[in-house]
């Protein structure tokens, strides 16, 4: 996404750029029963973010045996993840903020993703992401790589029905070499977002006068995951790479809706329900 900076889709064969900016409201005992959680600790409790960056603290929602517990079979947790995914080989974990997004087309491949792809997917909720609308001229020199997207018009792209936006992730640890084993900071959990071509259908809900599609807005989007791909998604046990492809596939068509929000949000520092109200209206010009 735009706004407060451009993030590089990492490993991808193109340099568009997306998802740099969602909202994280809901709290920990609401999604406890959304995704029939097991285990989490009121102690990590986030408060409700609604302009998430990179580099943040975020929730992901995981399957994994339960650290130093008898029984070892998997369970269903809310953690604390920071988003930029720093690999468990990596030196330092300066590059996580570049790492944000994976590209579903190659993260079966990449080396910074693989390993996580096969074992350790999480999905991280979301009120839904905010977008930056430019013109279709410029769009198309962006994803050739010849021009850096302008800030333009943000937009809140979210469930037509209100529901959670269960967008696919991948999570890994980092061990801090510098620090002693019993240091808190020793460990890091770090996440990214996967991402894949945006729907070209048209929207359940369209502004009148446009985007009326979600490629229309970007050609990238966050992975979003049904009810139904939940659990084959979390389970550790599943690794066949072209079994674990298919549930990126697209969800059914007219499940999105997208509006126009203030351009307060392009500001990091600014943070607030008022960032997802709609407008009657683009506050910048937009070309449809």
């Amino acid at each position: 996404m735009g706004g407060g900076g451009s993030w590089a889709l990492v490993g991808s064969g193109s340099v568009a750029r997306m998802c740099g900016r969602y909202s994280a409201s809901r709290r920990p005992e609401d999604l406890a029963g959304i995704f029939e959680i097991e285990k989490w600790e009121p102690e990590e409790t986030l408060a409700p973010d609604f302009n998430v960056a990179p580099t943040k603290e975020v929730y992901a929602v995981l399957d994994r045996p339960v650290k130093d517990a008898d029984d070892q079979r998997p369970v269903r947790q809310l953690r604390r993840l920071k988003w930029g995914l720093v690999p468990s080989w990596a030196k330092s974990p300066e590059g996580g903020a570049r790492m944000i997004n994976a590209r579903a087309e190659t993260v079966h491949e990449k080396p910074s993703y693989r390993r996580a792809f096969a074992t350790r997917r999480c999905i991280l909720p979301a009120d839904g992401y905010y977008e930056w609308v430019t013109g279709k001229d410029e769009r198309d020199l962006e994803v050739e790589g010849r021009k850096k997207r302008p800030r333009k018009q943000p937009y809140f792209v979210l469930p037509a029905d209100g529901s959670v936006f269960a967008m696919a992730g991948l999570y890994e640890f980092w061990r801090d070499r510098t620090l002693p084993d019993d240091h808190p900071q020793a460990w890091w959990t770090t996440c990214s977002v996967i991402t894949t071509e945006a729907e070209t259908t048209p929207l359940a809900v369209a502004p009148a006068e446009g985007p009326y599609s979600l490629s229309e807005i970007h050609p990238r989007m966050p992975v979003m995951l049904t009810p139904d791909r939940w659990d084959a998604w979390l389970d550790p046990s599943r690794t066949d790479p072209d079994d674990l492809r298919s549930l990126l596939d697209a969800p059914p068509p007219g499940l999105m809706r997208a509006y126009p929000v203030s351009t307060a949000v392009s500001n990091v520092r600014n943070n607030g329900p008022e960032l997802m109200k709609e407008l009657a209206g683009p506050e910048e010009g937009t070309l449809f």
